[in-house]
């Protein structure tokens, strides 16, 4: 493909990242009978759309040791449902530990009254099983004598017989009597599992239980399996918390700080956009160019992806703004040194293909570092809202996108200027 196609390729990206971009961007269209519907909005952290952040100390006394990290994972899944319920656009739940006492950190974007989400959050778990009557069009449930206090364990298993991944349980002796009542009332009607009144599971009874342990068995994934598991856990290892420290962020100081560094991002890019072109000349326009197109596709990647943006965050995306004609430097300066030895257009490409290993290097240890500091072992990191982490993700995808601008970009733009300049 000729290098004026490609920049035509680029402009029509350009031009779509640009319009998703947009503060008031959305999409809606219909093909035949499908409707797709889409709004485009930054998505802001807590330092920035203020809202609460509130700390709660979990009271593990009474679990053993061996059960402590579950009991915490459990505790951290309800808390999550449990935000997720209000209507909390990105909250963000992390367990910690601090002087030997082990706390859940929630943030709560927006919410500037506290009062009800402390009380939702701060309830223990409840877990309930209960009877289901289908023989109606919606099905009522019937709440039994049997919770989480009966149960002893729930963890993830393989069954036997068809090595598909299930859920084990276990009661207590009290409890394995229950269930065996329940059991021999409902062979071939379903029994649910209710977690703070949300149906975690139906099974089907297919004989009476007895000996108070059982086996939920269906077509569950690894990770479907784990995460009944902890549901159940959940109820069955409840954990007392209190809250320890409450604070509320205004949104005055998000505002404040979005003007501020929005002020910073226009002086830096007229900065750097100017040192280009008084070190570099008409070769700096070309530069400037791909810094344009550079920050639009970094803004419309934000919003697609659903980055939750913070001042850290937005201090890793105006680093990226420097770094992002780094590799135009690199190529430029090279290019000055091959011009004394090669055809005009010949430099180019001979000095591109120089400049490729620093700038690869260069970058490769920039993301190495990025990639360590943004947790990924946290498979939902790009949606949480940590002031390092937001500051490693938009560090990492500045430099992906400033990649492709310094090399793709500008390379393209280049080559169809030296051909205009041979005519």
């Amino acid at each position: 493909m000729s290098p004026a196609k490609k920049l035509i390729l680029i402009a029509i990206l350009t031009i779509a990242a640009g319009y998703i971009s947009l503060p008031s961007a959305k999409l809606d269209i219909k093909i035949n009978k499908i409707q797709i519907k889409k709004t485009f909005d930054l998505t802001l952290g807590l330092d920035l759309a203020g809202g609460s952040h509130l700390v709660f100390e979990a009271d593990t006394s009474k679990i053993a040791a061996d059960k402590k990290k579950t009991s915490l994972s459990s505790l951290k899944e309800v808390i999550e449902r449990r935000v997720n319920l209000f209507g909390i656009s990105e909250p963000n739940v992390q367990t910690s530990n601090f002087e030997g006492k082990d706390r859940v950190v929630v943030e709560l974007p927006g919410v500037k009254d506290t009062k009800q989400a402390i009380d939702l959050i701060g309830k223990t778990a409840q877990l309930v099983f209960a009877e289901m009557n289908e023989s109606t069009e919606s099905a009522t449930l019937k709440p039994t004598d049997l919770t989480g206090a009966d149960l002893k364990q729930a963890q993830t298993v393989f069954d036997k017989n068809t090595g598909k991944p299930a859920v084990s349980i276990e009661f207590s002796k009290e409890g394995g009597d229950k269930f065996a009542l329940i059991t021999e009332k409902n062979v071939g009607k379903r029994v649910a599992i209710l977690l703070d009144n949300q149906i975690v599971s139906a099974p089907v009874v297919q004989e009476k239980i007895i000996g108070g342990s059982a086996q939920i068995t269906g077509n569950f994934s690894v990770d479907e399996a784990k995460k009944l598991a902890i549901q159940l856990n959940a109820g069955a290892l409840p954990i007392p918390v209190k809250l320890v420290e409450e604070r509320t962020v205004g949104a005055t100081l998000g505002i404040e700080s979005v003007d501020k560094s929005t002020k910073a991002g226009i002086v830096g890019l007229v900065m750097v956009s100017l040192f280009m072109v008084l070190a570099y000349g008409k070769l700096g326009l070309v530069a400037d160019t791909g810094l344009i197109v550079f920050g639009v596709l970094t803004l419309a990647l934000y919003k697609l992806i659903g980055v939750v943006l913070t001042l850290p965050g937005i201090a890793g995306f105006l680093l990226s703004v420097g770094m992002a004609v780094d590799s135009n430097i690199l190529i430029f300066e090279r290019f000055k040194e091959e011009k004394t030895k090669h055809a005009y257009a010949d430099a180019l490409e001979v000095s591109f293909g120089r400049a490729w290993d620093s700038i690869r290097d260069a970058n490769i240890a920039t993301l190495i570092t990025a990639f360590i500091l943004a947790n990924p072992l946290d498979w939902n990191f790009l949606h949480t809202s940590g002031p390092v982490r937001g500051f490693a993700i938009t560090l990492a995808l500045g430099i992906g996108i400033s990649l492709f601008t310094g090399i793709v970009v500008s390379r393209n733009l280049l080559r169809v200027f030296v051909k205009e300049k041979k005519q």
